[in-house]
């Protein structure tokens, strides 16, 4: 069987070098250390100068050559090289353990094993995700009592727009009525004028017809008397001027109740007119003084939904301030978890490659030990 020889270059711990070079074709190299780093396993061809990192005091550039037919020299560099190499082994292992142990450790206090960790900050996140909702929800709540608000004072505005038409209108029919009472009355005091000035010249005509009669007896009484001397007809002419008096009488009399009743009918149709008018000027009276109630009332009403708006306003703007800072403070917060997720993911694959390159180290050591052994067997 074809003897191999084997390189080791020095790795973090073990500082010792012993060279071996075979008359072989192949040599196989490997290099390594105590700390698990840059161990590797190669092929050299023959004449290659290769080191091992298990010697005693040889320098790793130094060449040896061993015969093919000194196999008990052979034999004592294979035993030299395989106890260094075993106690090479020995400082690997434990070294191996205490890292695992430093690793084991490590993720016992920020690696994934502790999950309660990670469920703490999600409890916390899901505790800031549910107040932020309950912000959202009562500022949109806040929105719709604003809105309602606004709605409310609309109606309200619409209500008192339409009660000052309302009012307007009224106060133009009140004008309208008492401009209407002025010029009935201004009426009736023409007609009282027209009646006293009627009662007057009835009056004139009284005295005139009596005077007038007067003066006919007077003349009738001379003529009668003169009649009773030279003319015995003047009975016929007392008769007829008695029929005259009655008849004018009677004309008299009639046009008199026919003034007094023209004068009753105006009396009453003024009359009616005036209480007509006084129940309407009354009324829009009324009217007016219930129209201006209203008015107060929905003026207050206006003034407590504008000072609710306005309350409501400043209450929003204070939450939405307040929402904002939280908002800020739990952002922090979160960034500062990611932050820490980060560093303890980096420091988890960080753990993982090194302890992938500790079993590669392993795998590769229990290979070269397994290769020493048939080359043992072998020789």
């Amino acid at each position: 069987m074809k003897s191999q020889s084997a390189e080791f270059i020095s790795g973090q711990k073990a500082g010792i070098h012993k060279p071996v070079t075979t008359e072989k074709t192949y040599a196989y190299s490997v290099s390594g250390g105590a700390g698990g780093h840059g161990i590797k396993i190669s092929t050299a061809s023959y004449g290659t100068r290769v080191g091992s990192s298990f010697g005693r005091g040889y320098d790793s550039g130094t060449t040896g050559i061993l015969p093919i037919g000194n196999e008990k020299t052979t034999m004592q560099h294979l035993n030299d090289r395989l106890a260094s190499y075993l106690e090479t082994v020995r400082n690997l292992e434990k070294a191996n353990a205490q890292l695992e142990i430093k690793i084991r450790e490590y993720i016992d206090s920020k690696g994934p094993l502790k999950g309660s960790d990670y469920s703490k900050y999600f409890v916390t996140i899901e505790d800031l995700r549910s107040k932020i909702f309950t912000k959202i929800q009562g500022n949109a709540q806040l929105a719709i009592c604003l809105d309602n608000a606004r709605l409310a004072s609309d109606d309200f505005r619409v209500k008192m727009e339409y009660e000052m038409s309302m009012h307007k209108t009224v106060e133009a029919d009140v004008a309208r009525l008492r401009k209407a009472l002025d010029d009935t009355n201004v009426i009736r005091l023409h007609l009282e004028n027209d009646i006293e000035s009627l009662k007057e010249e009835l009056i004139t005509l009284k005295k005139n017809h009596e005077t007038d009669l007067a003066d006919l007896r007077a003349q009738i009484t001379q003529a009668g008397v003169h009649v009773d001397v030279d003319a015995p007809k003047g009975q016929d002419l007392a008769r007829v001027m008695e029929e005259m008096r009655e008849k004018y009488e009677k004309i008299a009399l009639k046009n008199q109740e026919e003034l007094k009743a023209w004068h009753e009918s105006q009396i009453t149709e003024v009359q009616v007119q005036v209480t007509e008018s006084t129940t309407a000027l009354k009324e829009a009276t009324s009217l007016l003084s219930e129209t201006r109630r209203q008015y107060q009332g929905l003026d207050i009403e206006l003034q407590s939904a504008l000072s609710l708006k306005a309350s409501l306003e400043a209450t929003l703007r204070d939450i939405e301030m307040r929402y904002n800072k939280e908002v800020e403070k739990y952002n922090i917060v979160i960034l500062r978890l990611q932050e820490e997720l980060s560093q303890i993911r980096a420091d988890i694959q960080q753990n993982g490659r090194e302890y992938e390159n500790l079993l590669n180290i392993k795998v590769k050591l229990e290979a070269e030990i397994a290769e020493y052994r048939r080359l043992l067997d072998g020789g």
